[in-house]
């Protein structure tokens, strides 16, 4: 076996692999003895058809399928394997037989969509918005309320009308321009308010609804909207409001918390809930920083990317989803059938998130590459001694039952810090209120000295 290869356009190669007389005859043979048992002959049992007998009653061409798979399976990860260094395949390739001359073996051709290089303006000196997010005590008052949820029992309202924090069974049927659209429709919905499940705007025009009005209330989709139909639409959504319930609590006591939270007091329970808050919005002011950071550079950066990475971060999207339906007991056919979707219409809601993750990644890969982030001696061994002091073993203990994963996920996350404390000692970062100009103070009064 022989090959050549060639960039082609839109961040493919082209290879051109060449086999000879002999192994297409053993490609022949190999595929004689797999399919065989499909096919039967008179005067034979099935599977007992001499290849000869079967390849003239069928024709030869009854075993060249069979045979293309086999060079294929056999020969193409090892080339993946020997280009490694020159491309990176990322879907699968389009195949096609480019010769098949009687005696001469065969010449297939296989297109592969490959990782594309990205170009980047700039990930240096740059002004880049950071987020920074404090704990109130307001917040830490309604986190503690969280403990008596199981102990909370569900009212039904009639006396007002409803309000944040309650949950409404509605009726809704949206529309834009006129015309109903696919998941704008569903009775007997249960909404909490407040809770952020619809498009911003929604659950603010259902608050001051009472049970059994009805009304029209105006939104706008987000400019950023899932589906490419809907974005930036403006639509007009009929709610009839069926039902209005709210959460009963029992009393936060010293008992409450030492039965249920392992704490002796409520106030070394709202110390723990403070602390358990604030990390959370530490860990949140990263995230929302690191993600700022890199979108920021993506502005600048540039790459052919092929649709196979667009369809496969799609399909770890539409996964994610799955997954998260499935802890809270759905599963993702139903929630299609609820919301009257095709597979099809609920994975075009993601394309327009999946271009732009997909070039954060492939940045995140240029930057780690072209700045040489490597995993130094010792860093590894002293983050999974960490993890294995948490669960009391020693290192040596731990490094036994690690997943090698898991091995590959603690050296990744430590490139990834690297590279993030190198970007960000590197570009200017600034807060929403750093950014604001001051206010202007107020000019001085003249003031006039009495002649003495």
């Amino acid at each position: 076996m022989k090959y050549t290869q060639v960039t082609g356009e839109k961040s493919t190669v082209k290879l051109t692999i060449t086999f000879t007389e002999q192994e297409w005859q053993d490609a022949i043979s190999k595929s004689y003895l797999k399919v065989r048992g499909k096919y039967s002959v008179p005067g034979f049992r099935k599977g007992k058809v001499p290849k000869p007998v079967l390849e003239n009653y069928y024709g030869k061409g009854v075993l060249y399928e069979e045979a293309f798979n086999v060079l294929y399976s056999n020969h193409y990860p090892e080339i993946l394997e020997k280009e490694k260094a020159n491309f990176t395949a990322v879907g699968e390739p389009s195949l096609d037989v480019e010769d098949m001359t009687e005696g001469k073996g065969v010449v297939l051709t296989a297109v592969v969509p490959v990782k594309p290089d990205v170009t980047i303006g700039s990930y240096t000196g740059l002004k880049i918005r950071k987020f920074e997010y404090n704990v109130s005590d307001a917040e830490v008052e309604t986190e503690m309320k969280k403990i008596l949820e199981s102990a909370a029992t569900d009212a039904e309202v009639t006396d007002r009308a409803c309000k944040i924090g309650d949950t409404v069974n509605i009726d809704f049927s949206g529309s834009v321009d006129g015309e109903k659209f696919p998941g704008g429709t569903a009775e007997d919905y249960n909404l909490v308010l407040g809770s952020g499940s619809f498009i911003p705007g929604f659950e603010e025009a259902v608050v001051g609804m009472k049970t059994g009005e009805n009304r029209d209330i105006n939104v706008k989709f987000p400019d950023d909207y899932q589906a490419d139909n809907l974005r930036g639409k403006d639509a007009v959504f009929n709610i009839n409001l069926n039902k209005i319930t709210e959460k009963q609590y029992p009393e936060l006591t010293d008992e409450y918390v030492k039965a249920h939270a392992g704490v002796d007091t409520v106030d070394a329970y709202r110390t723990k809930t403070r602390e358990r808050l604030e990390r959370n919005a530490e860990n949140k002011s990263r995230d929302e920083t690191e993600n700022s950071i890199i979108t920021e550079i993506c502005k600048t950066a540039n790459a052919e990317i092929p649709d196979a990475m667009i369809e496969s971060e799609i399909d770890r999207m539409v996964q994610d989803f799955s997954y998260r339906l499935m802890y809270q007991g759905l599963k993702l056919e139903d929630y299609l059938k609820y919301m009257q979707l095709t597979m099809e219409q609920f994975r075009s809601q993601f394309a327009a998130q999946a271009r732009p993750r997909v070039m954060s990644q492939l940045v995140i890969d240029k930057i780690i590459k072209t700045e040489k982030f490597e995993v130094a001696d010792g860093e590894l061994d002293a983050k999974i001694e960490e993890q294995a002091k948490s669960v009391g073993k020693t290192l040596e203990e731990y490094k036994k039952t690690i997943d090698p994963r898991q091995v590959e996920y603690i050296s990744s996350d430590i490139i990834i810090t690297k590279m993030f404390d190198f970007l960000k000692a590197n570009n200017e970062l600034y807060t929403e209120e750093e950014k604001k100009p001051a206010a202007k103070k107020p000019a001085a009064k003249k003031t006039t000295k009495s002649a003495e």
